[in-house]
C-alpha cells in the first residue's frame, strides 16, 4: 500500500494548499490506493522522519520499501504507472513532463514569492517596497503562461496530463494573480475533474478531523 505523509493541521490559509494535495491528486487520476501518515506539530523535525524527508517538508512516498520526497518527483513517479497522467507516446511524455517541470521552476518561485511576502512580512517596510515588483514580474510569467496555453482546452493540446496538474496547483497559490480569462478558465476546467476533487476533499477531511 503507498503511504504519503502529510500534516494533521495547517492554518487556515494553508488548508488546501499543501503539496501532499499534488501527491493524492496524482495518486487519484492515476487509481492508486494510499492511506496517508499524519504527522502532530513537530514530528516533521524528529530524526526518523529526516532521514526521509531531510528538510521536514510534506509529502514523502512509501511503498514496498522505497521512499521518495518533493511533490515533482513523487507525481512524475506516480505518472510513469499511469497513461492519465502521461502519454504513451514518446514525444507527447516529454511534452507533459516539460510542462511539469515549467510549472515548478518557471511560474511557482514567482508565485511563491508574492505569497511570502503577503502572507509573512506583510507590515514590514522593505516587504511593501518589493511586493509591487514582485507582483509584476509574477503577473508577467502568467501572461507568457496564458499565450502559451492559448485556446487549448490543456498546455499540450486536447488532453490533461501531469504538467497540467502541477501547474493548476500552481495557479491555485494565489487565485488573485490568475486574471487572464484563458488562465481562469484552464483552472475552473482541470479543477472540475473528480479526481481533483476527491484529492481536495481528502486533505480538507484530515484537517477536519484534527480541529
Amino acid at each position: 500500500m503507498i503511504t504519503i505523509s502529510a500534516f494533521r493541521w495547517v492554518p487556515p490559509f494553508a488548508q488546501g494548499q499543501v503539496r501532499d494535495l499534488r501527491v493524492r491528486w496524482a495518486l487519484e487520476e492515476a487509481g492508486l490506493p494510499y492511506r496517508t501518515r499524519l504527522l502532530q506539530q513537530g514530528d516533521q523535525d524528529k530524526p526518523d522522519y529526516r532521514a526521509l524527508q531531510p528538510f521536514g517538508q510534506v509529502p514523502i512516498f512509501e511503498e514496498d520499501g522505497r521512499t521518495l520526497f518533493e511533490s515533482g518527483a513523487i507525481v512524475l513517479h506516480i505518472a510513469e504507472r499511469s497513461e492519465a497522467l502521461l502519454p504513451k507516446d514518446a514525444d507527447a511524455r516529454a511534452r507533459a513532463t516539460q510542462w511539469l517541470i515549467a510549472a515548478l521552476n518557471s511560474i511557482e518561485p514567482h508565485v511563491m514569492n508574492v505569497a511570502v511576502l503577503a502572507l509573512f512580512y506583510a507590515d514590514q517596510e522593505w516587504a511593501k517596497l518589493r511586493r509591487p515588483g514582485a507582483r509584476d514580474f509574477a503577473l508577467h510569467r502568467l501572461d507568457a503562461l496564458a499565450k502559451a496555453l492559448g485556446d487549448k482546452p490543456y498546455l499540450d493540446g486536447e488532453r490533461f496530463t501531469a504538467g497540467d496538474l502541477m501547474m493548476t496547483t500552481v495557479l491555485r497559490i494565489i487565485p488573485d494573480l490568475v486574471t487572464d480569462p484563458r488562465l481562469t478558465a484552464y483552472v475552473e476546467r482541470c479543477t472540475s475533474r473528480p479526481a481533483f476533487r476527491r484529492a481536495l476533499d481528502a486533505q480538507m477531511g484530515d484537517f477536519k478531523e484534527a480541529a
